[in-house]
């Protein structure tokens, strides 16, 4: 399952990667045929924005696995430890009915949507809200789970603290410190020793 789970984010991060790329060139070549040859490719600015709506969702997701969201932790890390027990399961709460709410209306956009045909491409709008539902099937699952892990009590101190204060903490420490987690979980709530298989 891990493996799975694995490959799916690294498919986001290529997908990621491609929409960045795919957005560089359409607007670049758009701006050098304009000035340069006095033409254009019709489809830029359409399909360059929804390459930007869904690399921003596709990038959430990545960073909510990564813990690679910003915030502000300097109360939480004051609290007890029941206290910040609490506001994890408070803010993890309030954010999946956030998220189910923004599926809702997703859904919604998708099917009113799925008949409207975007101007230049000529394909359907509701590809433009699909991503809405991708990202919450996406998210849902990595914040249930994170907030199970807490209600369980298999979560450590240093895991109730969600978000980063600052730039501080490098990528590389916050992927450490959630594939310890996962190692944790996967062996029954154990830390596995040195050389040993998670």
């Amino acid at each position: 399952m891990s493996r799975l789970v694995n490959a799916y984010f690294f498919l986001l991060k290529a997908l990621c990667a491609l929409l960045l790329a795919g957005m560089v060139v359409l607007v670049f070549g758009n701006v050098v045929l304009r000035y340069g040859f006095n033409s254009g490719i019709t489809l830029s600015e359409e399909v360059s924005r929804w390459m930007f709506v869904w690399l921003t969702f596709l990038g959430a997701i990545v960073a909510l696995r990564e813990r690679g969201h910003l915030g502000v932790d300097s109360l939480v890390r004051r609290l007890p430890l029941w206290g910040k027990k609490l506001c994890y399961v408070v803010s993890h709460s309030l954010v999946i009915y956030a998220i189910v709410l923004f599926m809702l209306g997703t859904w919604d956009q998708t099917l009113i949507n799925w008949d409207v045909v975007a101007p230049a491409s000529g394909a359907s709008v509701a590809l433009f809200y699909g991503v809405g539902l991708i990202f919450g099937v996406s998210t849902l699952p990595l914040l249930l789970v994170d907030l199970l892990r807490v209600l369980s009590g298999r979560a450590s101190e240093d895991d109730l603290i969600a978000v980063r204060d600052s730039e501080e903490e490098s990528v590389d420490e916050v992927q450490r410190r959630h594939l310890a987690a996962d190692a944790r979980e996967l062996s029954g709530g154990r830390t596995p020793r040195a050389g040993e298989a998670a």
